[in-house]
């Protein structure tokens, strides 16, 4: 049986003890701010702090790509053997402490140091080949080194928390083969549970079945979690039907995904464990997000003194060349360019709403973001046809806050959203949200009501290039006509609690759910 960590070790200030303290080990493919490509990064190094502020000993384990400076980490005394392929790959294994935890309970991130699966250009693939095709084996890989790092650092958790796709073998890997493997004096796998968070059902992991002996488990396997995918290999499939419980970033999407609408072929799967799925909203970092103290902004704000915000617009403005006129709304807007995010509907050639926005009503638009390249294109010659709307091609940590802080209107007619970021990065520097009805939209999201004043924002149903029009005319329609209740809207929305304490405190349940099942 695997030893459980005191409380006196896990609660250094002693406080939080209402709450039981567990071993955690994260299973992921990113992490900020050592590997990116989306939320998936963000949620999973500030779902990690929180847990630990809350007493939690909460250790992460990823690959060490190319780009992650191995002379800034500590290196392992040793290499460390992986079954794999039906033999061995050997890794060397480097670690550090995430940023912003604390020294008394550091999280500490750890590193599989492996030249032929991860010492190259891109996480998932690059732009000449968008998804590798050794994935299937790079990622297994990674999945089954979790469980060597923690025999060869002596430390066994009580729960392996996977995220997403690539280390959803992570859960299949403990109920097939880790709960069962010989203990040693300090500890096994006989007691831990898994727990899958999907970031976003629409990347599920979809390979050539061929890949499957690369993982050491048997055929008898494969059929049992279900990783059948018309004769494929599904690799999120099969983790959804081995982890001991499911989650997914927000309570609205988590009902979306048992629907066939929203659920990528797999809402049947979601449907079969149902009892053992829940949504859990991700929160936002407030040491980064914070219009008091954001180091992007020519002045601090907040609700008590919200002059600093104009002062961002200013800046926004000029930074963008637009002219600097305080009556003229501003809509920002920062995305990836792919189709999920309503891109067709809002830029797409003849069709989309943007030019009519732009010429039909006073307003300014500035945008930041990059991807599909027909769109990139076509952003670019609406910018050099439109004087009130410009863009910037490409991502810019600075501009994206001055665009949330320095807009008064934030566009995001997504297709789907699990959970969404920058809705509550826009509530938070009083920026009012413009929205689809969907996910994460819906649960952070209040819709304004033109008789009352109430709500933090605007949102339509049906995603189509009118729609986005017409519920951009209503904003800009109350931006001029009823400012007393943009104010109200502004204040009401800095004034929510979007932190990461709350949905840590849920996960905890998320653990101890597990832990009794």
């Amino acid at each position: 049986m695997a030893k459980t960590a005191s409380r006196k070790n896990l609660y250094p200030d002693g406080k939080n003890t209402d709450l039981v303290p567990r071993r955690v080990l994260m299973c992921t493919s990113e992490a900020v701010p050592f590997a990116k490509t989306g939320g998936l990064a963000d949620a999973v190094s500030s779902l990690s702090l929180a847990l630990a502020k809350l007493g939690h000993q909460v250790k992460i384990a990823m690959p060490r790509y190319y780009h992650i400076d191995c002379g800034a980490l500590d290196k392992l005394e040793g290499a460390m053997g992986v079954p794999a392929g039906g033999g061995e790959e050997w890794t060397a294994v480097y670690t550090a402490a995430l940023p912003g935890s604390g020294k008394k309970n550091p999280v500490l991130v750890y590193f599989f140091d492996h030249e032929a699966f991860f010492g190259r250009d891109g996480i998932y693939g690059t732009p000449f080949e968008s998804d590798f095709r050794d994935n299937p084996r790079r990622f297994s890989f990674m999945c089954r080194a979790c469980f060597q790092l923690c025999r060869k650092i002596d430390w066994y958790p009580d729960i392996v928390h996977a995220h997403d796709w690539p280390a959803a073998l992570v859960p299949v890997y403990l109920k097939y083969g880790e709960k069962y493997g010989v203990s040693s004096e300090s500890g096994s796998f006989a007691e831990t549970k898994s727990v899958l968070t999907i970031h976003n059902l629409g990347y599920q992991g979809i390979y050539n079945k061929d890949d499957f002996f690369y993982t050491n488990l048997g055929w008898d396997v494969f059929y049992q979690s279900c990783f059948d995918d018309w004769n494929m290999m599904n690799l999120l499939k099969g983790g959804i039907y081995s982890a001991d419980k499911l989650n997914t970033v927000s309570p609205n999407y988590a009902r979306e995904t048992l629907m066939q609408e929203h659920g990528f072929r797999l809402d049947g799967c979601l449907r079969s464990r149902a009892r053992d799925y829940r949504g859990i909203l991700n929160g936002v970092d407030g040491e980064v997000w914070n219009p008091a103290r954001d180091k992007f902004l020519p002045a601090p704000f907040s609700a008590k003194d919200p002059d600093g915000k104009k002062l961002a617009k200013q800046a926004l403005q000029k930074r963008f060349g637009l002219a600097e006129d305080p009556e003229i709304p501003v809509i920002g807007m920062v995305t990836r360019l792919s189709a999920q995010k309503g891109i067709g509907e809002l830029f797409g050639p003849g069709y989309g709403s943007a030019f009519s926005i732009c010429r039909d009503m006073n307003v300014q638009f500035v945008f930041l973001g990059s991807g599909e390249p027909w769109a990139e294109h076509e952003i670019l010659g609406l910018s050099s046809r439109l004087a009130n709307f410009k863009a910037h091609i490409g991502y810019s940590e600075e501009i994206s806050h001055l665009i949330e802080a320095g807009s008064d209107f934030f566009l995001m007619p997504s297709q789907y959203e699990p959970c969404g970021l920058n809705q509550m990065y826009s509530l938070a520097y009083g920026t009012l949200p413009i929205v689809r009805n969907t996910g994460g939209l819906y649960d952070t999201v209040e819709k304004y009501n033109e008789q009352t004043g109430s709500g933090t924002g605007f949102m339509f149903d049906y995603l189509s290039p009118s729609a986005i029009y017409n519920t951009v005319g209503w904003a800009i329609w109350a931006w001029y006509n009823r400012k007393d209740h943009i104010a109200a809207m502004r204040l009401r929305g800095m004034k929510q609690d979007f932190s990461w304490d709350k949905s840590a405190r849920e996960y905890t349940n998320l653990y101890k759910d597990a832990l009794d099942s």
